[in-house]
């Protein structure tokens, strides 16, 4: 572990969440800042009761499920990737320090409703515990503008996209989906069949899907959306998770 855990952070900000397709409300949310098995942060939603990463280890869930089971399974060294849910942007981090060290050229788009506001993204120690000597690359990731394209390094090319996944026209010639929404029972929307039938229509043949969740009913949403679906084992602290390719 890196360090000793400490008394969690609570911020507060009233942000818009979207409770339907065709609804929204103003609601008072808490982001409570801790710490996980592995040392590493994490964010917790009190009023969703739910985590954005493990707390078996936020890293450690991270690099199994995005990075070994997804990204190292390409053989191809230029990768369009996108992701569903930047959330604390540790995905993108662990993404461009590994295309840097596997010499490769990646175009990164993500989606994400609801961006952490940058005085609690500095609080997140993933820069410092992760890549000490580049620890400023976190921040960057974060202070990139949104909406268009930005290379942070020359071998990683950001593009956030502020907005729902299920609304908006997906970037297309796609060879890895890194689908992090939250649990399909705290925000049942992100795993409709709707959203998995985009993916594979925006995916290169032989690409592949990855994501934390094991659920039987999201197998069978990603199948018949014409997936081919494995269950693998899942991180410290998960017995399995799911591996889908077109």
């Amino acid at each position: 572990m890196y360090f000793c855990a400490k008394k969690p952070i609570i911020f507060k900000e009233l942000i818009t969440m979207s409770t339907g397709y065709n609804e929204k409300q103003a609601i008072f949310t808490e982001r409570e800042l801790q710490v996980t098995a592995d040392g590493s942060h994490t964010l917790f939603v009190p009023s969703m009761d739910e985590h954005y990463h493990s707390v078996n280890g936020a890293v450690q869930e991270s690099a199994h499920v995005f990075i070994e089971a997804g990204l190292h399974q390409l053989a191809k060294k230029e990768i369009r990737l996108l992701e569903i849910g930047f959330g604390t942007g540790l995905n993108a981090l662990l993404t461009l320090l590994d295309a840097e060290e596997k010499e490769k050229m990646v175009t990164y788009y993500s989606f994400e409703l609801y961006p952490l506001e940058l005085s609690l993204v500095e609080k997140l120690n993933y820069g410092k515990i992760i890549c000490p000597a580049q620890a400023d690359l976190f921040i960057d990731l974060h202070r990139a503008a949104w909406n268009e394209p930005v290379a942070i390094t020359p071998a990683f090319t950001l593009h956030k996209m502020e907005g729902d996944s299920n609304r908006s026209t997906l970037p297309q010639n796609i060879d890895l989906v890194y689908f992090d929404a939250f649990a399909p029972d705290k925000q049942p929307e992100m795993w409709n069949p709707e959203i998995f039938k985009k993916l594979y229509e925006c995916m290169n043949e032989g690409g592949i899907l990855t994501t934390y969740c094991a659920k039987g009913v999201v197998r069978r949403t990603m199948k018949e959306a014409g997936f081919s679906v494995e269950r693998i084992p899942g991180p410290p602290g998960k017995r399995e998770m799911l591996r889908a390719v077109k």
